[in-house]
């Protein structure tokens, strides 16, 4: 880094801005440099090769001469003895405000207490909506930093990778530079959970090496069809990262083999016209993937983001996406909301797509005033993490609404008045529930009655944060005495267990510490569960109260007399997680079964010995047993590679035993104990995604009775 000198950035920013005040660039580099002299990285080099790589980020956005200063400059006022201004004086206000900017985000913390971690990510949304290009230094000074994490600290890596992956990785996206967020994501999966990523890119090797390089061939294909029909258009193919593939095995509950679409293959076409011509000859040429295809370009995302996709069957069968669109759309594609700043041969972009960033972040953050912090920072990561559906109003106005969104956030999104007095609902003219998953391009009529309130239900109903805040809202105003009794009452219990009394002034300082207005409303939100006492006694008295404690696995499943007992029944091995039922047994307690258990036929006419059960939440102990069945390469050193990468997922083995050995495979049993449902589930994946393993699945016996 350090031959990167100030020339090679100016010769950066010089290609897609001829006209940029190389002076001002090089004045900012020297003061820079100068500013940072004697400071170093955790990596041994001059700390002042971070702030050139950052701009050096920035510069593939093709941003203005201001946002490149302020990357060079962007940690001056924080780490050195410069100050507001002082760079105000040498390179203007609109500058200085900028770095005062960064340097008010990286003072944030984003990770941490719930309540903290809230209020901060409100600022950083105030921030960002005095000027946008803040946030993307800031983005661009992550993106550095994760690439350059293995300097840092392990428990500091693990810190910034799971805040990237939280909170940086999805902002990135929602702005519209997926590559950025595909990288951040990639990165933090790396230091997250680097065996699941070693075993995706060992499938990957292994998969080239049965089939060759299918991108090549692909891409060939698709250029040769395109020509033969007259299209002119740019073709790229890529293997997607492991982290999407990852994510999709996790969402999909597939398994490597049965992926779909690993490769994604973008074509660049000359015209909006190309692109629909386009498609239609991919669809001609290969078959298409029902309810795979989205049409981006007649319904844009909010952050200007047009695109055909669709999802075909190519060569020898094999699933890839395909996405279409002008080179225009593309430009606003790679850089998002950042496109609205790009320079073109000197000027300003007059890209027809970019989206004006004080609109974007208007849309973003409408009616967060209402919220207090908690829900703000709900909402904002729903709205972040969520893909859009695009559904019209029968005057045929179009509401923009996350993916898995309902009717109820359909009329909460209309105005929280047609949300509270909602009864039902008719999409496409026919009246459906109101849980019913609202999809791309239906039109929804919401019916409404007077006196109709909010239901408790509803909260599990809707995705949005808008509807979630404004159902909360109306049920506390709802039953705000009767949840302010019941709060004392778990208020005054709580206080005993830690031997305290909840005086009115212990109240009025867990309030504050708690950033809520007053002692009431502390004591609502407990009674009404969307708290919990113990945060309030964790908040007075930390030194009393462990952060998580973990569940005593005595006393895991709710529900049971305070003399029964319980035991797993060995038939299905229930986790904590799964839906539970008990069956009583006479002088033994009570054994409890999976839901799904075939077993529990037996006692059908025996309604009198079920009991009603559930798994405590919270943290769970790893002593649960779960039987998986393998069946893996036989070759040297495989099994010590499965049982290693079983312990790297945080599971213990408990038995192992051959069930069959063979020339090439052996077939196994083995016992692990596990904490949950989600901990089999990573378990499981993890072990999919592994080469070596042909086969993996839970076992389970019916046949073994208690």
């Amino acid at each position: 880094m350090e031959r990167f000198d100030v020339e090679d950035l100016i010769a950066l920013v010089r290609n897609y801005n001829p006209r940029t005040n190389a002076e001002l660039i090089r004045q900012a580099f020297d003061y820079g440099r100068r500013m940072h002299e004697g400071q170093f990285r955790h990596s041994g080099e001059p700390y002042f090769t971070h702030p050139v790589a950052v701009a050096a980020i920035l510069t593939e956005m093709r941003l203005d001469d201001a946002t490149i200063i302020t990357a060079l400059l962007h940690d001056t006022i924080e780490d050195t003895r410069s100050t507001w201004t002082d760079v105000a004086q040498i390179f203007g206000r609109e500058i200085a405000d900028l770095v005062d900017g960064v340097t008010k985000l990286t003072n944030l913390q984003l990770s941490g207490a719930h309540s903290k971690q809230a209020e901060n990510f409100r600022k950083l949304f105030m921030a960002m909506s005095r000027d946008l290009r803040v946030i993307l230094v800031k983005l661009a000074d992550r993106l550095h930093n994760m690439r350059t994490i293995k300097s840092m600290r392990p428990d500091k890596q693990v810190q910034k990778a799971r805040e990237t992956m939280d909170i940086f990785a999805p902002l990135a996206g929602r702005m519209g530079m997926q590559w950025m967020r595909e990288e951040l994501e990639d990165l933090a999966f790396k230091v997250i959970n680097p065996e699941a990523r070693n075993s995706i890119i060992r499938r990957f090797v292994v998969l080239q090496k049965e089939n060759g390089d299918v991108i090549p061939q692909i891409t060939a294909d698709i250029r040769a069809t395109l020509d033969a029909e007259g299209v002119e258009a740019e073709v790229f193919g890529r293997a997607k990262r492991p982290f999407s593939v990852w994510r999709k095995m996790q969402e999909k509950q597939l398994a490597f083999s049965r992926l779909s679409d690993i490769y994604g293959f973008r074509i660049i076409t000359r015209s909006e016209a190309d692109c629909y011509r386009t498609l239609g000859i991919i669809h001609r040429k290969w078959r298409a993937v029902p309810g795979r295809f989205k049409d981006y370009i007649s319904q844009p995302k909010s952050n200007g983001y047009r695109s055909i996709h669709t999802t075909v069957s190519a060569r020898d069968g094999t699933r890839v996406e395909v996405q279409i669109r002008t080179r225009a759309m593309h430009e606003v594609a790679e850089a998002g909301v950042a496109a609205h700043w790009a320079y073109r041969d000197g000027v300003r972009s007059k890209n027809p797509f970019a989206v004006d960033p004080a609109e974007w972040l208007a849309g973003l953050t409408e009616r967060f005033g209402e919220e207090d912090h908690d829900e703000f920072l709900e909402h904002v990561k729903l709205e972040m993490y969520q893909d859009q559906v695009f559904c019209f109003t029968p005057r045929g106005d179009v509401i923009q609404l996350p993916k898995g969104a309902t009717p109820i956030d359909f009329a909460y999104a209309i105005h929280t008045r047609i949300g509270n007095s909602c009864v039902g609902a008719k999409v496409d003219g026919i009246r459906v529930p109101l849980w019913t998953r609202l999809k791309n391009g239906q039109a929804v009529d919401i019916i409404s009655a007077t006196g109709q309130r909010p239901q408790a239900t509803w909260l599990d109903i809707v995705v949005t944060g808008r509807a979630k805040a404004a159902i909360r809202r109306s049920l506390r105003e709802e039953d705000r005495s009767r949840f302010i009794r019941l709060g004392s009452e778990l208020v005054r219990v709580a206080f005993e267990h830690v031997n305290r009394k909840a005086t009115d002034k212990a109240l009025r300082a867990a309030a504050k510490t708690l950033a809520l207005p007053d002692v009431d409303e502390m004591l609502a939100r407990i009674g009404s569960a969307e708290m919990s006492a113990q945060e309030l006694i964790r908040a007075l008295y930390p030194d009393l109260t462990p952060i998580e404690e973990e569940i005593d696995s005595a006393r895991a499943v709710a529900g049971l007399e305070a003399d029964q007992e319980f035991t797993r029944a060995p038939c299905c091995d229930p986790l904590p997680g799964e839906r539970i039922v008990g069956i009583t047994y006479r002088g033994k307690g009570v054994v409890i079964h999976a839901i799904d258990c075939p077993v529990l036929a037996d006692f059908e006419d025996q309604p009198d010995r079920w009991v009603d059960l559930r798994w405590r939440e919270g943290r769970h102990p790893p002593v649960y047993s779960s039987r998986l069945g393998l069946t893996i390469r036989h070759d040297a050193g495989v099994l010590g590679r499965i049982c290693t990468l079983i312990g790297a997922q945080g599971a213990n083995i408990s038995d192992l035993e051959f069930l069959d050995r063979k020339q090439d495979f052996y077939r196994l049993r083995v016992d692990v104990e596990l904490r949950d449902r989600e901990h089999l589930h990573a378990l499981l994946t993890a072990l999919d995604a592994e080469p070596d393993v042909a086969q993996v699945a839970r076992i389970r016996d019916p046949s073994a009775r208690f």
